[in-house]
């Protein structure tokens, strides 16, 4: 079974440049994740990934990495995922906007 969790912005450290190292910029993360499928025949909360939760560590993890690319950022990510032992795999795609003028955004996407 497949998980998604769409559209999450966090406010974090990303960048090279001098600026960007001072101020928190929006990312944008979106995962899919495989899990076991349990929830689905049981119902139960207890065999369901938390995804508030998960959410949360996603957003404290970026917050505290203070990536310098969009690429780590990724990875920041899938590892958050990965280490929930519902989680068999994740494939993540974070979203930076607005670094480069005439450019929307730039996306990262890192696939298990």
């Amino acid at each position: 079974m497949r998980l998604r969790l769409n559209g999450l912005d966090v406010d974090c450290i990303i960048g090279e440049r001098p600026d960007e190292r001072e101020r928190p910029q929006r990312l944008r993360v979106d995962v899919e994740l495989a899990v076991d499928g349990r929830a689905a025949e049981t119902d139960d909360l207890g065999d369901a990934v938390d995804y508030a939760a998960l959410a949360e560590a996603i957003r404290t993890a970026l917050e505290e990495a203070k990536c310098r690319l969009i690429e780590r950022a990724a990875k920041v990510v899938r590892d958050v995922c990965l280490a929930d032992p519902r989680i068999s795999a994740a494939s993540v795609s974070v979203t930076k906007t607005g670094a480069v003028p005439c450019l929307a955004s730039a996306t990262a996407v890192l696939d298990d």
